[in-house]
């Protein structure tokens, strides 16, 4: 993998961690649900005008677009608006990595290796220790709940994916941004109201207002346009296994920002269970390497 392919790679982990703090700041603003209807339907309009089709079955892409974009939003947003540490969400997400697995091998026949097993194992035992540290507070243990749920639906929206298998993977991306909208606005008037909608968007100008509009740019901008087309470039270019293991320095950024912007003191033992966790994730993606042939020389 090319220097300049890494440096790009460090980018969008520093852009995606830097994501959830944009989260943090809209979530002061708009209510959960319908700050992830927003999300979506600000990318769905120029995309439905501009992108082109991704070419893919529409079941597939109503697959992504409930797991990826709506469960795993509205998931994320309620459990970071009841009190998710923005830092530890960026963390507990990556559950999603050892969840497709288990996904895969249950739905799609695949194969689970052994050191897939220890990586789920590891990440597991790390979800486990961060979940009995939020136990002694019966208000964080339910975001945490809601944070693992987030990554199971990124899971499900995964094997879409995998089974739609789609020419341009950005475009697929992008055209998947045109489901969430309505399941989204529908499920935060049931839950949020009309009125709670009305009065985020009547508030906008004020300071929290406006930070709430900066949040949202940036998570559609940078988080999304940006750092997919980035992602989506770089595995085009190399090979994913070589990729991927980029995407774990994601909540390495995220809790680093939370730390120095937002004040947030994660215990020792939250600290040791990330790196648990982070590890297990990463055994869990890695390839075995098949040794080689010996190649027969001519004498």
């Amino acid at each position: 993998m090319p220097t300049r392919d890494r440096l790009l790679a460090v980018l969008v982990a520093v852009l995606w961690g830097l994501n959830f703090l944009a989260i943090h700041a809209t979530l002061g603003q708009f209510p959960p649900v319908f700050a992830g209807a927003l999300r979506f339907a600000v990318i769905a309009v120029p995309t439905i005008l501009f992108v082109p089709w991704p070419k893919v079955k529409v079941r597939h892409l109503l697959g992504y677009g409930l797991g990826f974009g709506t469960g795993q939003f509205a998931f994320l947003f309620i459990a970071m608006d009841t009190g998710m540490p923005t830092g530890l969400a960026s963390l507990v997400l990556q559950a999603s990595a050892p969840f497709t697995v288990l996904l895969g091998a249950v739905f799609l026949r695949e194969r689970v290796t052994p050191h897939q097993l220890a990586g789920i194992a590891l990440a597991v035992a790390g979800m486990v220790a961060i979940a009995w540290q939020q136990s002694g507070h019966a208000i964080a243990l339910l975001p945490m709940i809601l944070t693992l749920l987030a990554a199971l639906s990124w899971a499900f929206g995964n094997l879409s994916t995998r089974k739609a298998e789609p020419d341009n993977p950005l475009h697929f991306t992008l055209w998947m941004s045109v489901v969430p909208p309505l399941p989204m606005f529908a499920l935060s008037l049931v839950m949020e109201g009309p009125a709670a909608q009305w009065h985020s968007l009547a508030t906008l100008g004020t300071p929290t207002g406006l930070t709430a509009l900066g949040g949202l740019a940036y998570v559609v901008l940078i988080g999304t346009v940006v750092g997919s087309g980035l992602w989506t470039t770089l595995m085009r270019r190399n090979p994913a296994g070589v990729v991927s293991p980029f995407s774990l320095l994601v909540p390495v950024v995220g809790l680093t920002a939370s730390f120095v912007l937002l004040g947030e003191r994660p215990t020792w033992l939250e600290v040791g269970a990330a790196a648990v966790v982070i590890a297990g994730v990463l055994l869990g993606s890695l390839r075995p390497v098949r040794k080689r042939e010996p190649e027969l020389v001519a004498v």
